[in-house]
């Protein structure tokens, strides 16, 4: 959907004349501009950052589907991208957009593709939300139709949403990953997301250490930046911080809660702990008999048992062509201990 200038409703039209209340005197008056000073001028910066933001996206559109045909399709003849670039959308914000296309339609088209693998039906690289609100009205949706490659799909959905003022941090991060996993060298996943080689391996670095669980359990966080994602990451090296995060995001009290607040108080709640596990780290166990003996180490998710023995490798071989009975026997004695 087309945006309007933020600004538009605050700025009378060009050719409006208008009649000064004391026309002598306002001669004579020096021109004073308060942009940029105190408060106001923040405020005023910050709209103008939102304008630009809004601005180049709807640019990028501009280009994008220059010269080409508008057509309507069914819903039902479009799929999503295969590259997801949202963790979540604002029920508010798609609320208002469904409104604004049941009275005035659909302003500027979506882009898609034809699908790779399925005749008849498109793919959408960019106008995600569009489609879906169209879907929602019963409507045919408005779309340019081209013919793209997997890297051009994923520059072209990536260029035009990093440069919206709405996609976090994280998301942006999350798009990036994602089209690491599927393979995109260094220099589309920089194309994609108008970034530098720096801030793209930064955004991989926060995405490959905080594990995927508690990404979804946070949410986009729009208010949260870079720095305050990477520090976060750090507490993920230690591994027994996943379930402990886990765990700790999937309380009610916590999942009510914004995915700003979410972010701080799990990142609190990390920090918190961090004293105690380093000084109480369990020593590693072990199991002896005679001839063999176990080291075992238990660290979060990770169990390990390491076999000392002259016919070590025996012994394994025998506890890894039993594991299913000795599974099948652990679920059924911690079944009859939990009384079901």
């Amino acid at each position: 959907m087309a945006r309007k200038n933020v600004l538009s409703n605050l700025i009378a039209p060009a050719s409006e004349k208008l009649t000064p209340v004391n026309p002598v005197q306002d001669e004579h008056r020096q021109h004073v501009t308060y942009k940029g000073i105190g408060a106001l001028g923040a405020v005023t910066r910050s709209i103008d950052a939102l304008a630009a933001k809004a601005d180049a996206a709807k640019e990028i559109e501009a280009k994008l589907t220059a010269g080409e045909v508008v057509i309507e399709l069914e819903p039902d003849q479009i799929e999503e991208s295969f590259v997801s670039d949202r963790l979540a959308h604002s029920d508010q914000q798609f609320q208002e957009l469904v409104e604004a296309m049941r009275v005035r339609g659909q302003d500027s088209p979506i882009l898609v593709r034809p699908h790779p693998a399925k005749d008849g039906v498109y793919q959408i690289a960019f106008g995600h939300r569009r489609a879906k609100a169209a879907r929602l009205l019963g409507r045919p949706v408005r779309a340019v139709v081209k013919a793209l490659t997997d890297r051009d799909h994923v520059i072209a959905q990536g260029q035009e949403n990093s440069a919206r003022a709405d996609l976090s941090f994280l998301e942006r991060a999350t798009f990036a990953g994602e089209l690491e996993t599927r393979g995109f060298d260094r220099e589309t996943i920089m194309a994609a997301l108008s970034a530098d080689k720096t801030t793209v391996s930064k955004m991989l670095s926060v995405v490959n250490r905080i594990p995927k669980a508690v990404r979804a359990g946070i949410g986009p966080a729009l208010a949260i930046g870079r720095d305050r994602w990477h520090e976060l990451a750090t507490r993920f090296d230690e591994p027994a911080n996943e379930d402990r995060a886990v765990e700790f995001l999937a309380r009610e009290r916590i999942k009510v809660r914004s995915p700003e607040e979410r972010f701080n108080l799990v990142s609190g709640h990390l920090a918190k702990g961090e004293g105690s596990a380093a000084t109480h780290k369990p020593a590693p166990a072990t199991w002896e008999r005679k001839d063999v003996q176990a080291n075992i180490k238990a660290n979060g998710r990770q169990y390990t048992i390491a076999l000392k023995a002259a016919d070590a490798a025996g012994f394994g071989a025998y506890i890894t062509r039993n594991l299913d009975r000795l599974y099948e026997a652990y679920r059924s004695e911690n079944k009859q201990k939990s009384g079901d």
